[in-house]
């Protein structure tokens, strides 16, 4: 949503394309998992009054919406896309099957993973490491608003320090934050590591997959 309250930023979303149109040029192949928050959130939903499941669905839907508005920002842009959903919704997307994801990445296409995991009570970290894991990807790059894995929240603590790398013992031992604990654990188990960087700095995605010291790793 970019400096709005709510919705989507034509010119974030412009900014995120050319991002990502940056990395598929070095040849990268890049498979996106996109959120709905700045649409609607089922958790927050489901405290004012709305079922957790049906409100759940609704944040699924959400990320549907924002998949599309980013793959319409990708082939302006030149580049090739698929949207590919959780939730059958055929009109607009593919459903997620999981070899023709991997086809179109090895054509490079730019695969937009919409509708979380298809199921509620799971999160958009949660839908990223399991897409992660069954295309075989060989690391999840979560983008954020912040520059990496701090001591504490440096939005509210001035004395936060920032860790370049970390291990996935570490993060769960200092309790720190970087994905809900499913998402984590299942990071963890399958040996995928995780960087965590500012998105919203232009250039970034293209620093981190040269492998520039952006961010925060957390690995083995």
């Amino acid at each position: 949503m970019g400096a709005k309250q709510y919705g989507i930023d034509p010119d974030r979303l412009s900014m995120y394309a050319d991002e990502i149109k940056s990395a598929t040029e070095k040849g990268i192949e890049v498979a996106i998992v996109i959120g709905g928050g700045n649409i609607y959130r089922g958790l927050s939903g489901s405290s004012n009054g709305i079922d957790r499941v049906q409100g759940d669905h609704m944040g699924m839907l959400a990320t549907i919406i924002n998949g599309l508005a980013l793959q319409s920002a990708l082939e302006e842009k030149g580049q090739d896309t698929r949207l590919q959903t959780a939730i059958k919704i055929n009109e607009v997307a593919e459903p997620f099957i999981r070899r023709r994801a991997m086809r179109h990445l090895e054509k490079g296409r730019v695969v937009i993973f919409g509708g979380g995991t298809g199921n509620p009570y799971f999160t958009t970290d949660s839908a990223a490491v399991l897409r992660a894991i069954e295309i075989e990807a060989e690391v999840i790059l979560k983008g954020t608003r912040v520059d990496g894995i701090y001591t504490s929240d440096p939005e509210k603590d001035a004395t936060a320090t920032k860790f370049d790398s970390i291990s996935f013992k570490d993060v769960l031992t200092k309790g720190l934050k970087v994905m809900d604990s499913t998402a984590f654990t299942l990071s963890q188990e399958n040996e995928l590591p995780i960087v965590v960087f500012d998105m919203n700095k232009p250039g970034n995605l293209l620093k981190v997959i040269s492998g520039e010291n952006i961010g925060t790793v957390v690995n083995l």
